[in-house]
């Protein structure tokens, strides 16, 4: 299984984050899983513009040259994408909503109906599956992550995928890989 996981995390000072991830990833590369960890902080990507780009002058890829090509390349390759992200005012980083935004690319501006919504069409064959982890704010509570995990089943839905999973860095290391294993393709 091939495992991409995204570290929104904007500040280098929230160690425990940065070491939940690490164990996380380390346990999973125990079990024989390629893990890639990209810590979006230290990559160069520019936000989207909505200019089209994407689909009428440069199919499948952002006319903004930066480091959301390879990102992208590494994520169709993937079995499961995880967004990792401490929640800032209630919402995962503006790093993070950056890439995910800059996703656009791997579908086609074509439009479909899913369950009586408009959707676009699907550019590649498969696509990962998704997963969401994050780190609560001191005084984030149940609304606020039904909030945030609806939102990331509304994107899974636009990425032709599912979400498997929203978990907060407070569930065990070991439970959330029994739980990437439960959701093995």
């Amino acid at each position: 299984m091939k495992i991409t996981i995204l570290n929104g995390n904007p500040d280098t000072q929230k160690k425990d984050f940065e070491s939940y991830l690490d164990d996380l990833a380390l346990a999973l590369d125990d079990l024989g899983m390629e893990v890639t960890t990209i810590t979006l902080r230290e990559k160069d990507i520019h936000s989207c513009t909505g200019c089209w780009g994407c689909w009428v002058k440069t199919p499948g890829e952002c006319v903004i040259p930066d480091d959301s090509i390879e990102i992208r390349n590494e994520i169709i390759h993937s079995d499961l994408l995880v967004f990792a992200s401490p929640l800032i005012m209630g919402f995962t980083s503006a790093l993070l909503k950056i890439m995910q935004d800059k996703l656009i690319p791997l579908v086609h501006p074509y439009i479909e109906l899913v369950n009586n919504e408009c959707h676009h069409i699907k550019r590649y064959k498969e696509y990962p599956k998704l997963a969401l982890i994050y780190s609560p704010e001191p005084d984030t509570d149940t609304e606020d992550i039904q909030i945030v995990t609806h939102i990331y089943q509304r994107l899974a839905i636009n990425f032709k995928s599912e979400l498997v999973f929203s978990q907060s860095i407070e569930t065990s290391a070991e439970k959330l890989v029994h739980e990437i294993i439960h959701h093995q393709r």
